[in-house]
């Protein structure tokens, strides 16, 4: 259900007798999922199947450099053909967006909720077994029965959880999700100290629809190579999709996640990573717990931190493509981990209503608000305005535009595929984008 230590604090999860379990055969739905849904299935390809009563429910995990899929008969054997496909494409979505491979976060049982609130945006609610967290969605009323075996303590933390997770929109990304659960107190509480019913009982909150045991326990030289693996049965599902034009029930929206989630593969990702190091500043804060160099015990010592903020102006002209914004915005995602972005849109003038501030945790879906022509002078006068607010500024274009003239803040383009470096770029940092090996 969710990592050790934590499954006995959830809700039950519901079994089949022996006799289903035993006739259950996942070989069907795989036939099924390959029929409808061809992206799944080519990203399954990939992936060991391992039948086992060892964990509740089911579960994607990179093992001994394989990925594998665990799966319990008895829980399959108790969900509808639909929800059993939901399962599947539930621990394809784990894999895709890296949650199986990414650093361990802490609380981790709060991960598990971040994670699944994330993956199960992308799925149609009647494909998800009950009591699935969807976000928007409180969760199902305590009926008599239950209240009967919950003290006042669990059933006040299951309605502050409910109705969080009822107020959060769908869409967002885990480590949003993750977040926004960690600001509210009482969130935080009912999670990470569930109440006990008596004789140390469960809680009773609602858990993972899968096992997410060992997520995060790799070395860094394991996580690398399944990180390696699974990209790369990703991009091959992408790729044959696209040939074909076949992707089930995959919107282009979450296509365009996808393709975000691989887009650290694209080469000119270095280029733009220097860039962003290059408009870095340093803050020097006073440390007790250093020494002073100078005056050791009597003056406190100095550390020094790392800062950037940097402006994005995005050309809103058609030769633009909406997969070139989600490849860039794959990028910037990576790089606001440690760097404050503020994007803006500009055709012949910068649309100020546009601007949007990324930071960690919060990265928005490449989106259009204008169809204009293009202007380098109007990003350019909006930036040397407001460079007491940004170390630099990157400008996305596809380059078929007049010079804008000399900038006074550092000033870099991305240049489209199909785009021109054009001369009056001279010295300016120029990341050309390239075409995606998947597409």
């Amino acid at each position: 259900m969710a990592d050790k230590g934590t499954s006995t604090n959830l809700k039950p999860v519901n079994h089949a007798d022996e006799l289903a379990a035993k006739n259950f055969d996942l070989d069907k739905f795989l036939v099924k999922l390959q029929l409808e849904e061809p992206f799944f299935c080519k990203v399954l390809r990939k992936v060991t199947k391992i039948r086992t009563e060892a964990i509740p429910t089911a579960g994607v995990l990179v093992k001994d450099g394989d990925i594998k899929l665990w799966w319990n008969p008895k829980f399959l054997a108790s969900l509808t053909p639909k929800q059993v496909l939901g399962l599947l494409k539930h621990e394809c979505y784990h894999l895709v967006f890296e949650h199986t491979t990414t650093r361990r976060y802490e609380p981790h049982v709060v991960w598990n909720y971040g994670a699944d609130l994330a993956i199960n945006s992308l799925i149609p609610e009647d494909e998800l077994p009950e009591g699935g967290l969807i976000p928007g969605k409180a969760f199902e009323e305590l009926k008599a029965e239950q209240l009967e075996k919950m003290n006042e303590a669990q059933i006040k933390q299951y309605n502050v959880l409910s109705e969080k997770i009822a107020s959060f929109p769908k869409g967002n990304a885990g480590e949003w999700y993750f977040t926004r659960l960690l600001e509210d107190e009482e969130t935080k509480e009912a999670l990470t100290n569930p109440a006990q019913g008596e004789g140390g009982e469960g809680s009773g909150l609602p858990g993972s629809l899968d096992d997410h045991d060992g997520w995060g326990e790799m070395t860094d030289e394991e996580r690398e190579i399944a990180k390696g693996k699974i990209r790369q049965a990703v991009e091959e599902a992408v790729k044959e999709c696209d040939k074909k034009g076949q992707w089930g029930t995959v919107s282009s929206e979450t296509r365009g996640k996808i393709r975000e989630a691989i887009s650290r593969e694209i080469p000119w990702e270095m280029i733009l990573k220097q860039f962003v190091g290059m408009t870095r500043r340093s803050n020097r804060t006073t440390s007790r717990m250093r020494l002073n160099k100078k005056y050791p015990g009597i003056h406190s010592g100095h550390k020094r931190g790392y800062t950037s903020s940097i402006a994005v102006y995005i050309d809103q002209s058609g030769s633009v493509t909406n997969e070139e914004l989600s490849l860039l915005f794959g990028e910037l995602r990576n790089l606001a981990k440690n760097t404050e972005f503020v994007t803006y849109h500009f055709d012949t003038q910068v649309d100020e209503s546009s601007e949007t501030v990324w930071r960690s945790g919060k990265t928005p879906d490449a989106h259009r608000t204008r169809c204009g022509g293009t202007c380098f002078k109007a990003p350019t006068v909006h930036a040397n305005k407001n460079k007491h607010r940004f170390d630099g500024y990157l400008i996305l274009t596809d380059g078929y535009a007049p010079d804008p003239g000399h900038s006074r803040l550092k000033r870099g383009w991305v240049v489209t595929t199909d785009g021109a470096i054009a001369d009056f770029m001279g010295g300016e940092v120029k990341i050309k984008m390239k075409e995606r090996k998947a597409a």
